[in-house]
């Protein structure tokens, strides 16, 4: 899952991990961190990917954004489904190793208000870079020209629509609730 920060790809994410019968989620925000907001396509590859590859279990480790370290490995269950969902979880060099693709369709600056939102003061000099550096990501690796699924939030659940570069959904649908 894909989209801007703050359009509500983890609060999906765990909804549809939950419908699946508990699918394992590794969020993005595990494997980026400050002095790598994008360029972390390596550790993804060697922690996740590459032990997927292989049929093992990956281990990960996460990042903590409050103490600007990484911590203890994590381990991370190969599954029939594993859900990965953060900013630029379509970039480029991940698109092979995807089964769907998925994008959260939210506009950009209503996603950036909700994710400053609930962020909070904080984090508002950290949103100032963010928002700089998402826009170059982006600009340089688009990911929803090629989603297969478009997702959008609705007061009643999500829609989930056809993509780009995909088909009709006919698969579950997260409840809100």
């Amino acid at each position: 899952m894909d989209g801007h920060a703050g359009s509500g790809k983890s609060t999906f994410a765990a909804r549809l991990a939950a419908t699946l019968g508990g699918a394992p989620v590794l969020r993005l925000d595990d494997i980026a961190s400050h002095e790598r907001l994008f360029a972390w396509t390596d550790r993804l590859m060697s922690q996740v990917i590459t032990p997927y590859s292989r049929g093992e279990d990956a281990r990960y480790t996460p990042y903590d954004w409050r103490a600007r370290t990484f911590g203890p490995p994590r381990p991370l269950p190969s599954a029939p489904v594993v859900l990965l969902e953060g900013v630029g979880a379509g970039r480029r060099a991940l698109r092979p190793h995807l089964a769907r693709l998925l994008w959260m369709e939210l506009p950009r600056e209503e996603a950036w208000a909700r994710g400053r939102a609930r962020d909070g003061a904080e984090q508002r000099e950290f949103w100032t870079g963010w928002v700089e550096a998402e826009r170059a990501h982006f600009a340089a690796d688009p990911s929803r020209p090629h989603a297969d699924l478009l997702v959008h939030q609705t007061p009643q659940g999500y829609e989930v629509l056809p993509g780009p570069a995909g088909e009709a959904w006919t698969g579950p649908v997260p409840h809100p609730g």
